[in-house]
């Protein structure tokens, strides 16, 4: 009988790969056997070799998914509008909720490039250079608009995105502060850091997809 969508072999290839994620997070990826992540899922060792041919097989696949989800949902997630404080509104609540969604697959993502050969690391950093290629661009035209003051535009996207991403590292849900309210500060600590604020552009990004309202923003 043909294998239909959500078969058994689908389904099980989903638990392996959410399995691996949890288990290099908690443990490393070296530190982590095939033969543990087989007790995991609840197969034998040897079944997972007809999903992943190798264990880099395995971590490439999370690491490239892991972009691809990220760039998906900022292609579907990026305005329309040319306004670059509305841009990086978006992107700011975009990559924020991206990754608190995705904790342990983002500490995968960051922590094990060094497994990866060659080949498929630079594959990998492409993605992410691509992604953050949108970000400069924003911040460039900021600038160019008199919207933003940035002196170095690389190294200012790098500073965002790095102070992000961080907040997967203490943000836990139900605690003081909601999803909403920690991407209303960070949204604003970065509007001061690219200079926003100084060039007017508070009111345009206070507005934006509300924002403004971190005060009145509840857990999700």
């Amino acid at each position: 009988m043909a294998r239909t969508t959500g078969s058994d072999g689908e389904k099980t290839e989903a638990a392996i790969r959410e399995a691996a994620v949890n288990l290099i997070a908690r443990l490393g990826y070296e530190a982590m056997s095939m033969r543990q992540l087989a007790a995991e899922v609840g197969v034998q060792a040897a079944a997972l070799y007809r999903y992943f041919p190798t264990k880099e097989d395995l971590l490439f696949t999370l690491m490239r998914e892991h972009m691809e989800g990220l760039i998906g949902v900022w292609n579907a997630a990026r305005p329309a509008t040319a306004d670059p404080a509305g841009r990086l509104a978006a992107y700011v609540e975009n990559h924020i909720a991206f990754h608190i969604e995705r904790r342990h697959a983002t500490h995968v993502s960051n922590m094990e490039l060094r497994s990866l050969s060659h080949d498929r690391l630079t594959r990998i950093l492409r993605m992410r250079t691509a992604y953050e290629k949108e970000l400069r661009a924003i911040l460039r035209d900021g600038a160019e608009a008199g919207v933003f003051s940035v002196e170095d535009t690389g190294l200012t996207a790098m500073a965002v995105i790095q102070m992000m991403t961080g907040v997967i590292v203490w943000f836990r849900p139900g605690e003081r502060l909601s999803i909403s309210e920690v991407t209303a500060t960070y949204l604003s600590m970065t509007m001061r850091l690219v200079g926003a604020e100084a060039h007017g552009a508070s009111t345009t990004y206070s507005t934006v997809r509300g924002f403004g309202r971190a005060k009145d923003a509840v857990a999700l």
